[in-house]
């Protein structure tokens, strides 16, 4: 409104002095709140408490009000007594919504942000630097509500700011418990006040959950908390842990960390967030000093940008004691995948990058990549005659296009089949694993149910079904349907995600002796005679002896098309299989708060994509059971990171924010190894 607005407030003069004084208090809280850090605002808070206001402001306020009441019309003079007239023009109209407007509403009102820029100068002076120290002796003073009746007799009152331990105000928070606080010394967004960027209102996204503007002065450390998770307490852990046994402990990261390149290929997906929390430069600190509190022994990196991996990531990790190993994604992409391990902890046995990438297969025509680590645990000295088994790490970041479940499919049987050949240790054994990484599918999807389970029947299957799980394609009249065999045999891996040179029978006696010293017998007697089992093929087989009537049977059986037909159908059943074994740290469902956990926010949808699974031993099922259980064996898991739900995150304004500078959230397990005596 412009103009002259006329208001009769019933109230004695006194009162209404006292009144536009609060509410003038209350105005300049918002501002202080708007443009200084949280340590500022608690300090200057804190330094008030108990004092009065001087009287030098109630000269200030009376003059304050004389000036405005100066601009009335001469026809609008003061009228009778116990009523006070009062004119406002358009500047004072603009007082006095500032006044009555909360932080919350500051930050989602443009026209109200831009007032408060215009009168700060005015209220500076208008007030000393004293008027700071009095906010909150003031805001105890204030009245929850004083209603005025205006013009068009609607009431309105002045707003308190909520104290509630979500939306609290930065000055509510005690420095003392901030300081104490793990999570708040990890991961502190504390800067100075030039650095510190500004929180603007989230933006809805359409055809998705919508973001809720959070005021500036929301504790993120509190909203965000997660809980360290104990297992070994628990009594199946117990169980298997003998009092003897001693155990090689380590802890696991895996960590999809947002790669810069991606963020500005895809800035309509982070409208939700201000630019300046998206920036490297604030984001970089933050990944790391997350990293550095949790400090894990094994870093398993998603969305590592290269020239960011080698400037700065890998320096950095070497001097907190990390060995490092990268793989950019094939192709034109600039990010990839990183594993590192401290060197105090495990030293390198072999590593094997894994690319995905195979020219003219198109079940195989995406860059993703992959690493696959066997690392040997380093013991402390004075443990004597001990050992403890190898470890294998792998880490990958599988292809995010739903509708392609059976590239995804494709390319962790090749990771699979990489870790078979990495921790294979002898026949039918192999080393334990850990395989951490972004797959890009749900927990109640078949390629997770697979990675679990070790067995998919995927012939005849929606594409789209196999992995994700996040969109729903069932809809469409000609959906890509998987079938038998998913790639080729010049690929070179079965469908039991092994590779063909490692998993034929060895032969006894093969190449025990050379070529030269077999040819000396080629012209014996023995070399010239037809072996009995050998087969008759014309133009191959079909010299001395002449066949007999029996072998011209054979050959004819085995040439018939209705056996080659249904030698070819076993071969190509449909079914992929893998025998190492996994299963998920994570149970992906929170029962204390009965919602499941998340690890992403895509478009304001909560889901899980990110796992770590390890090594266990299975356990016989009941009758009409599908789902494999296990139980820990040689590497057991003893404590995780909680995870958060959706509607946690929903409150902090989704991922990216202020607080994690991903818009994944970190997994973080320990384990360990059992130690034997030699």
């Amino acid at each position: 409104m412009i103009g002259t607005v006329l208001c009769y407030v019933l109230l004695p003069a006194a009162r209404l002095l006292q009144a536009l004084r609060d509410a003038f208090f209350t105005c300049q809280k918002n501002v202080f709140l708007a443009k200084s850090p949280p340590t500022q605002i608690e300090g200057a808070c804190a330094a008030t408490r108990g004092r009065l206001v001087p009287e030098e402001q109630e000269a200030l306020l009376q003059q304050w009000l004389e000036e405005g009441a100066g601009n009335l019309p001469a026809s609008e003079s003061v009228p009778a007594v116990r009523k006070v007239s009062v004119t406002l023009t358009s500047d004072w109209l603009e007082g006095s919504e500032l006044l009555m407007t909360s932080l919350s509403d500051l930050n989602t009102s443009p026209e109200i942000t831009r007032c408060a820029d215009q009168q700060l100068s005015e209220l500076n002076a208008l007030a000393s630097s004293e008027l700071q120290d009095h906010t909150v002796a003031e805001l105890t003073r204030l009245p929850a509500e004083e209603t005025v009746t205006a013009a068009s007799s609607i009431p309105w009152a002045a707003e308190v700011p909520q104290t509630d331990h979500q939306t609290a105000g930065c000055a509510g928070i005690n420095v003392e418990v901030l300081n104490d606080d793990p999570a708040v010394l990890a991961w502190s967004l504390a800067c100075d006040a030039e650095t510190a960027p500004p929180v603007l209102p989230a933006q809805l996204i359409q055809d998705a959950v919508p973001f809720y503007p959070v005021p500036t002065e929301v504790p993120y450390h509190e909203i965000l908390w997660r809980d360290w998770e104990d297992l070994s307490v628990q009594p199946c852990v117990l169980e298997q842990i003998s009092k003897d046994t001693s155990l090689f402990e380590f802890r696991v990261m895996s960590y999809n960390i947002l790669a810069q390149d991606l963020v500005e290929q895809g800035l309509d997906l982070y409208v939700h967030c201000h630019p300046d929390i998206l920036s490297w430069n604030y984001r970089l600190p933050n990944l790391l000093q997350e990293i550095q509190h949790w400090d894990p022994d094994v870093l398993c990196l998603q969305e590592v940008q290269e020239n960011h991996y080698w400037e700065q990531l890998e320096p950095t990790f070497k001097e907190m004691g990390f060995a490092c190993f990268y793989k950019r994604r094939t192709g034109t992409k600039t990010d990839g995948c990183a594993v590192c391990y401290k060197q105090s902890r495990f030293q390198l046995i072999s590593l094997s990058p894994v690319e995905y990438f195979r020219p003219g297969l198109d079940i195989l025509n995406r860059d993703n990549v992959g690493l696959v680590l066997l690392l040997q645990p380093v013991l402390p000295e004075g443990l004597g005659l001990k050992a403890v088994s190898p470890l294998c790490v792998a880490n990958t970041h599988v292809l995010f296009n739903p509708r392609r479940g059976d590239i995804k499919l494709a390319q962790v049987a090749l990771l699979l089949a990489e870790i078979d050949k990495i921790a294979r240790a002898t026949e039918g054994s192999y080393y334990p694993v850990i395989l951490c990484g972004d797959l890009n599918s749900v927990p109640d999807s078949p390629l997770y149910k697979f990675i679990r389970n070790g067995e998919l029947s995927y012939h005849g299957m929606p594409a789209w079904k196999v992995v994700s799980g996040q969109e729903d394609f069932s809809q469409q009249l000609h959906s890509r349907k998987l079938l038998a065999p998913l790639w080729p045999s010049s690929l070179g891996v079965t469908d039991k995600c092994q590779y063909v040179t490692l998993c034929q029978p060895k032969k006894l006696g093969r190449r025990q002796y050379s070529r030269d010293f077999l040819l000396q017998f080629r012209f014996c007697d023995v070399a010239c005679e037809r072996p009995p089992q050998l087969i008759l093929l014309e133009g191959v087989t079909d010299a001395k002896p002449v066949a007999s009537a029996r072998e011209h049977s054979a050959v004819t059986t085995v040439l018939k098309p209705h056996n080659v037909l249904s030698f070819l159908g076993k071969q190509c059943s449909g079914v992929i299989q893998h025998g190492l074994n996994l299963t998920s740290v994570y149970s992906h469902f929170l029962p204390h708060r009965g919602r499941p956990e998340v690890t992403t926010m895509p478009m304001g949808l909560g889901a899980t994509v990110d796992y770590i699974f390890y090594s266990a031993e299975p356990v016989e099922n009941k009758a009409g059971e599908c789902r494999r259980l296990y139980k820990d064996g040689e590497l057991k898991l003893l404590g995780r990171l909680s995870l958060l739900s959706e509607d946690v995150l929903l409150m902090a304004n989704g991922l990216p924010n202020p607080f994690c500078s991903s818009d994944h959230l970190c997994l973080l397990a320990s384990f360990g190894l059992e130690i034997s005596s030699l």
